[in-house]
């Protein structure tokens, strides 16, 4: 093959097409993408959501996290009432608040009567509250009345509701020791709010019970079971009545409704209230305070912290004795869903 032929066949064209045998111009460049183009429906979404989460957010910053961060700052620095506006952000920095919030005389003791505080009210605002539901869940003439008066509690002032018990449970004037000594045959007048073990008798056998921490506790259960009438109520009426008839048909007793029917509805919302009610009546501090001021056995944690910031003026000891408290807190939280959060979804499932 000559030179020419060999430069005839790699001219000519591999799909059979006319050959063009002018230069070759360049094809136009494809434009690069760039960031000008129009935002997506999706994106305009994001920006709308994050401008009205916005407020919120700074709201709760300001609020709620800058105060725990300069709280916890607060815990390892020794900071006094006096010194707190001349301190900066960093101070100086120390254990000794925790030593003596762990060394103090009646931590434990206080810890301990947190926790028998905590307990007994939100069991007792629970049980409580679930009869209160119960009660009012059929129809009957003044049901809308009786449902608005079980409110009153959660929604007076609690200094007002304190006042009230103060005067009743008074041992000079009080209409409860007057309802003693005529219906019980009391002796003598009880001072409940101030009366740290007080001896009772049963069945031959006598015991003390710590009288001013049961009567705080009452209180608790008083004011705050109708947070949970609300929740189990509003659950009740939801309720299908299709089931408890056929209960009723299969002859199931009042009894056994409750149990198999309308006990497996209530406890997730059961679940919740505890939880709530463990954490808000944890952190209580003005139902105890205004009641027994923290004395005669009611000394709880939250008006320890309190008394390390007033009486001893010391903001680094009182920051310290609050994140305890927020540790043990969650400590007992854990092992709530560890153990009972476990158990009821087995149920549930």
């Amino acid at each position: 093959m000559t030179t020419a032929q060999r430069g005839a066949t790699e001219r000519r064209p591999t799909d059979g097409g006319p050959t063009n045998a002018g230069p070759k111009t360049p094809r136009k460049a494809r434009r690069p993408l760039t960031a000008t183009r129009p935002l997506t429906a999706a994106r305009r979404e994001n920006r709308a959501g994050l401008a009205f989460v916005s407020p919120t957010f700074l709201v709760v910053l300001v609020v709620v996290v800058l105060p725990i961060l300069w709280t916890v700052l607060l815990a390892f620095q020794d900071a006094k009432l006096v010194d707190i506006q001349g301190m900066g952000l960093f101070g100086n920095w120390t254990l000794d608040n925790f030593q003596q919030v762990f060394g103090s005389a009646g931590f434990w003791s206080s810890l301990s009567t947190t926790v028998i505080y905590t307990v007994g009210a939100t069991v007792g605002s629970l049980l409580l509250g679930l009869v209160a539901a119960l009660a009012l869940r059929t129809p009957f003439r003044g049901r809308g009345l009786l449902r608005g008066a079980m409110l009153l509690p959660y929604v007076a002032p609690v200094v007002a509701v304190a006042f009230v018990w103060e005067v009743a449970l008074s041992p000079q004037y009080g209409i409860v020791n007057e309802w003693g000594r005529s219906l019980f045959g009391w002796d003598d007048p009880i001072a409940f709010l101030s009366t740290r073990e007080y001896e009772i008798g049963l069945f031959g056998l006598h015991f003390d019970i710590p009288l001013s921490l049961l009567t705080v506790i009452a209180f608790e259960i008083w004011r705050y079971f109708p947070f949970a009438f609300l929740f189990l109520l509003a659950r009740l009426q939801a309720v299908p009545d299709v089931l408890e008839e056929a209960a009723k048909v299969d002859g199931a007793t009042p009894l056994q409704r409750f149990r198999h029917i309308l006990m497996p509805q209530l406890m997730p919302v059961m679940a919740l209230l505890c939880v709530l009610r463990f954490i808000m009546t944890f952190n209580k501090f003005d139902d105890v305070y205004l009641l027994t001021g923290g004395g005669s056995g009611t000394d709880v944690a939250a008006v320890r912290v309190y008394d390390f910031l007033t009486a001893r003026y010391d903001v680094g000891a009182a920051s310290a004795q609050a994140l305890v408290l927020a540790g043990v807190l969650v400590v007992l939280l854990g092992l709530y869903f560890k153990f009972f959060g476990k158990k009821m979804q087995e149920e549930q499932s």
